[in-house]
């Protein structure tokens, strides 16, 4: 009996030894720095913050231009063949794209640098001068990185806008920077179009596509992508490289509150956190594929392709609505971006992950039977040995649910991704666990700011707490500041909390042509470090991972003086069955909150068709009676789980039909909720939510 005491005793030990050490490991320390007293925090592996990971590398041109001639034969740029496009109506008249794509078709970086060196000679000869401002107006796809990278040859400041910002707010952005060059897609090149009376500076419009448009304004030199590579290709110009204190990028954020502000970014504020980027996750390299879909006017996705170009690995292009087989604007029968290009690595935002989630979901809620019961248990284990518990599915048994029930989740984004890293919003710990077991990879929780150029924090890939977005990164001090009138010291037990401010080289300059703001928000202390306030409170835990625990701006003092934190009721409540998206509202005459939830028509259809309830349209079904009563039900549920006071439990709700989207001007791009948009669009309801008793 001996073998099989030691069988069962030693893997016992053995498992309790390594979760002992993660215990005790000490991701982040305490440090002492300038500026406001507060209680502040490094990475546990860098006395000081990085800049540069690369010796001698100082600017992003650099960079890209030392791993082209390193990995020249590599594969790197890969974008999908469009074999069709075609129109599908639905029976209710509605007409949806559909696409047929191909396989991938790839650039190697020897050839990708070619490309970048003969377009930044051909924006030189279209008389682009590199005191002048480009604009990328356009979703993300190779041309949109072969554009930035050729525009940093030249030293010439790039302006990125979201593809989706409406006109007021693109207006503003081109007009502000002043931006001369407009680098678009043909879709974007018609809101340019509509808007030409309007804009004061452009001069010049390159078209990503091949086909421009006849009826461009007069006055704009329009000239399609491929003409301008093949001007400089024929007219070569010596590179003008930028010096590290240089503005790279003038990112416009897709604001949530009035218009957008523009984000001043220097070549070492983007390195320095590429650089942090090269640390955390594990084995990066040239033997990785990354898949790209978010929009490359965002930082974290900027970021990380700057990240996989340094170190030599492959990038897929995709988009949201073709990046699974049943994403939106994928054609019947035919695969989506994930399954044909495999990728190993991706970055999501929680609202992506959410939907694969909830995609899953649905799809084992649907299928019933003898599959639901085997998925649930196949969870059931694996969520118990996530939690810590002996008794959960390990070694084997971990095996055989990955292979007979996971698998088939794993297929959806390609079966090979080894490592995800979420930002952009707080990532429920429900999603977080669920992704966790059924793509079998970590996710690395980050939070950043633009401001910040996505630097601040950064789970370690051994870290599977969740509800944590981990230690400061390499390139970041992270620290807390009192905020008494919120209720929130840095002397706190057990975990010192407090308004979270960040400082180091990736600490950005400030808004374009705004110094009250940026004074507001920036201070630089004695020893020259600047620190961005966030607004955002947190608190450390013992071993120096940050949770973020509240908003300043998010936080309203009700009738009877209880305070409610908007953001986290919203996010507590966001794992409900039935909500698509939601916004809490808090009124300060009033004792309660309410809140607008976007249904999941899904959800709430498959509910009503079991309870035998009627209906014409989906917009009937969310205003009757008994729907109501059965979503606000569920949200109370989810309070008591997330353990919400009364208080913070909306006391009325109005369900919505359409969902929000960045199109529809109630979202960002990045699906944040601009929540000034929405109390004005639907002031109406919320009023009567309040006068209805």
């Amino acid at each position: 009996m001996t073998p099989y005491i030691a069988g069962v005793v030693v893997p016992l030990v053995f498992t309790l030894l390594i979760r002992n050490s993660k215990k005790g490991k000490k991701r982040g320390v305490p440090v002492n720095v300038g500026g406001e007293p507060g209680y502040a925090i490094r990475n546990h592996r860098f006395s000081e913050p990085v800049s540069s990971h690369w010796e001698g590398i100082s600017t992003l041109a650099e960079l890209f231009e030392q791993s082209c001639k390193a990995h020249a034969d590599q594969l790197f740029l890969g974008t999908r063949k469009l074999i069709s496009r075609e129109v599908e109506v639905t029976a209710d008249g509605k007409s949806f794209e559909k696409l047929h794509l191909g396989d991938y078709e790839w650039l190697t970086f020897g050839k990708t640098f070619e490309t970048v060196c003969n377009f930044a000679s051909g924006l030189a000869q279209l008389g682009h001068k590199k005191e002048e401002r480009v604009a990328i107006f356009a979703d993300t796809r190779e041309e949109w990185f072969i554009a930035l990278q050729g525009c940093f040859r030249r030293n010439v400041t790039v302006v990125t806008i979201y593809a989706s910002l409406g006109e007021e707010a693109l207006c503003h952005s081109l007009n502000e920077t002043e931006v001369t060059t407009v680098i678009c897609g043909g879709k974007e090149l018609k809101k340019l179009i509509d808007i030409s009376q309007q804009l004061e500076t452009v001069k010049r419009v390159i078209c990503m596509d091949d086909e421009i448009q006849s009826n461009v304004t007069p006055g704009w030199k329009a000239t399609s992508f491929a003409d301008v590579e093949k001007l400089g290709r024929e007219n070569p110009v010596d590179p003008d490289f930028p010096l590290s204190a240089d503005v790279a990028v003038i990112m416009y954020t897709s604001g949530s509150t009035g218009l957008p502000k523009g984000v001043m970014m220097t070549h070492g504020n983007v390195l320095a956190t590429v650089s942090a980027v090269m640390t955390i996750v594990p084995d990066l390299g040239k033997k990785d594929i990354y898949m790209a879909y978010l929009p490359l006017a965002h930082i974290l996705e900027l970021a990380a392709e700057s990240c996989m170009a340094a170190i030599g690995s492959a990038i897929g292009y995709g988009s949201p609505l073709t990046l699974t087989d049943t994403s939106n604007k994928v054609k019947k029968g035919t695969k989506g971006d994930a399954t044909v290009l495999k990728p190993t690595i991706m970055t999501a935002v929680p609202a992506i992950l959410d939907r694969v989630r909830d995609g899953v979901r649905k799809k084992v809620d649907a299928k019933g039977g003898l599959s639901k019961k085997l998925f649930d248990f196949a969870y059931a284990r694996r969520l118990y040995a996530m939690n810590g518990s002996w008794f959960g599915a390990w070694g084997l048994e971990k095996y055989l649910w990955n292979l007979l029930v996971f698998s088939k989740v794993r297929a959806i984004l390609g079966g090979r991704i080894r490592y995800l890293l979420s930002g952009g919003a707080p990532l429920s710990g429900d999603t977080q666990r669920f992704i966790n077991i059924c793509l079998g990879a970590p996710i690395g929780q980050g939070y950043g700011l633009t401001e910040t150029c996505a630097g601040g924090t950064f789970s370690e890939f051994d870290d599977t707490s969740v509800g944590r977005v981990g230690a400061p990164l390499p390139c970041s001090y992270v620290k807390l500041l009192d905020w008494p009138e919120g209720g929130y010291l840095t002397s706190d037990q057990p975990m010192p909390r407090g308004e979270i401010v960040i400082g180091g080289p990736n600490v950005t300059l400030g808004y374009f042509k705004n110094e009250e703001k940026t004074r507001e928000v920036y201070k630089v202390d004695e020893t020259r470090m600047r620190w961005f306030y966030t607004g955002d409170i947190g608190q450390f835990h013992s071993d120096g991972c940050l949770e973020i625990i509240d908003r300043k701006k998010d936080i309203v003092k009700l009738q009877h003086g209880e305070y409610v934190s908007l953001g986290k009721v919203e996010a507590a409540l966001s794992v409900c069955p039935y909500v698509d998206n939601i916004m809490v509202h808090a009124d300060p005459f009033h004792s309660y909150c309410v809140a607008l939830v976007v249904a999941s028509q899904h959800s709430l259809e498959d509910w009503a068709s079991k309870q035998g309830i009627t209906y014409t349209n989906f917009e009937e079904l969310c205003e009757k009676g008994e729907t109501v009563k059965e979503v606000s039900a569920s949200l109370v549920k989810a309070a008591k789980q997330a353990r919400l006071e009364k208080f913070e439990i909306p006391g009325k709700i109005k369900l919505l039909a359409t969902p929000w989207t960045p199109e529809s001007g109630l979202v960002t791009a990045a699906l944040k909720l601009k929540r000034d948009v929405i109390r004005k669009e639907f002031s109406e309801d919320l009023s009567k939510l309040y006068a209805s008793k």
